[in-house]
C-alpha cells in the first residue's frame, strides 16, 4: 500500500514509518519540521516538507494517490493549547480537515488517526477508562482530538471513508524530544544527563499510564490491517506516579541528583489510566514492554545518543 504518514519526522510517527517500510509498504512522510527532526525520517521514505494546512496538499494527493493516511502531525503541547486555543484549533482541526477533504477527493481508502487517551477523558469516573468512558477533555488540545474523532464519524457516514482511531496513553521511548513534544520521561532524561535538577510538580503522586513506543507501533501495524472503522485505547492499564518515574530514571542516569519538588501545576489532572481490553479483542494487541524495562531502554538511549538521531 501507499501510505502518507503525517508528522513522520517526529517521535512516534518516525517509528511507525519504520514499521510500515519494514512491512513492505510505500511510505511518504509529510512534516513541516516545526518540531520534527529531519534525521528521524526513514531514508527509504519519500520526504515532503509541508504543513498539513497548506493548500498545495491537493497537488501531493493528486500525484501520489495514497491508499492510507496515518495522521500524527499535530500541535501537541497541552500548555500551548491552553495559552493559544485558536492556534491549536487551526493546526489540529483545520489542518486535519484539509487532509480529510483531500482524502475524499482523491480516493483514500482509510484514515488512521492518533488521538489521546490521556487527555480526552478528563478527570476519570473509573479506572482504567475504557472507550465508553465520558469524554470531558480539560484542555483545548484534548478538545481538538475529540473534535477530529467526531469529524471522522461524519466522513465515514457521508463519504464512506474508513477510519481507525488510536487513543494513546502517555507514549515514551527513544527519539522523544523534550523540547518540541510533551513528555516528562524525555525532560527528566535530558536534565539528568546535563547535570541539571529536574523539578517534580507538586507531591509527584499524580499518575499516568506510560506505554512504550514499540507497543504503540505494533498497535498501528495491527490497525492498518483491521478492516472495520473503530476506536481503541492504546495503553497498559497500569498507573505510575511521577515519583516512581523519576526514581527509575535517576537510578539509571544520575544516582547522586536528589529528588526536588516544586509548586503543583494549577488544574493538573491527578490520575489517568486507560483500559486496552478492546484493542486486545479486536486486534489481538496488548502491551509487551514493562514500564521498568522501557524506562531503562529509554534512559540508555538518551545516554548513548545525547537525545539525538535515530
Amino acid at each position: 500500500m501507499k501510505i502518507l504518514v503525517t508528522g513522520g519526522a517526529g517521535f512516534i510517527a518516525s517509528h511507525v514509518t519504520d514499521a510500515f517500510i519494514a512491512a513492505g509498504h510505500d511510505v511518504v512522510v509529510l512534516d513541516s519540521l516545526i518540531t520534527g527532526r529531519p534525521e528521524l525520517v526513514n531514508p527509504a521514505a519519500k520526504f515532503v516538507k509541508m504543513d498539513i494546512r497548506d493548500k498545495a496538499l491537493a497537488e501531493l494527493f493528486a500525484a501520489e494517490k495514497f491508499d492510507v493516511i496515518n495522521h500524527h502531525a499535530a500541535q501537541m503541547d497541552v500548555r500551548k493549547s491552553v495559552a493559544d486555543p485558536a492556534f491549536d484549533a487551526d493546526v489540529n482541526v483545520l489542518g486535519t480537515l484539509n487532509l480529510l477533504e483531500n482524502a475524499v477527493k482523491y480516493g483514500v481508502k482509510k484514515f488512521m488517526f492518533a488521538s489521546t487517551g490521556g487527555a480526552i477523558y478528563g478527570e476519570q469516573d473509573y479506572f482504567p477508562a475504557d472507550e465508553n468512558h465520558p469524554q470531558r477533555p480539560l484542555s483545548p488540545y484534548g478538545i481538538t482530538k475529540l473534535t477530529t474523532e467526531k469529524y471522522l464519524h461524519f466522513y465515514k457516514h457521508v463519504h464512506g471513508l474508513n477510519y481507525f482511531i488510536t487513543r494513546y496513553a502517555n507514549v515514551y521511548g527513544p527519539r522523544q524530544n523534550p523540547h518540541g513534544e510533551a513528555g516528562v520521561v524525555a525532560i527528566f532524561c535530558s536534565k539528568l544527563l546535563a547535570d541539571g535538577q529536574p523539578v517534580i510538580n507538586g507531591d509527584g503522586k499524580q499518575t499516568r499510564d506510560y506505554v512504550f513506543i514499540k507497543d504503540v507501533v505494533r498497535a498501528n501495524v495491527a490497525g492498518l490491517n483491521y478492516l472495520e472503522s473503530d476506536v481503541v485505547n492504546v495503553g497498559t492499564g497500569i498507573e505510575t506516579d511521577v515519583n516512581q518515574l523519576y526514581q527509575a530514571l535517576r537510578d539509571e542516569l544520575a544516582p547522586v541528583i536528589p529528588e526536588q519538588h516544586g509548586p503543583a501545576m494549577p488544574g493538573e489532572q491527578m490520575r489517568s489510566v486507560i483500559n486496552h481490553a478492546k484493542a486486545k479483542k479486536l486486534l489481538g494487541w496488548e502491551p509487551t514492554v514493562d514500564v521498568t524495562d522501557g524506562l531503562k531502554i529509554t534512559a540508555r538511549w538518551f545516554r548513548d545518543t545525547g537525545g539525538r538521531g535515530r
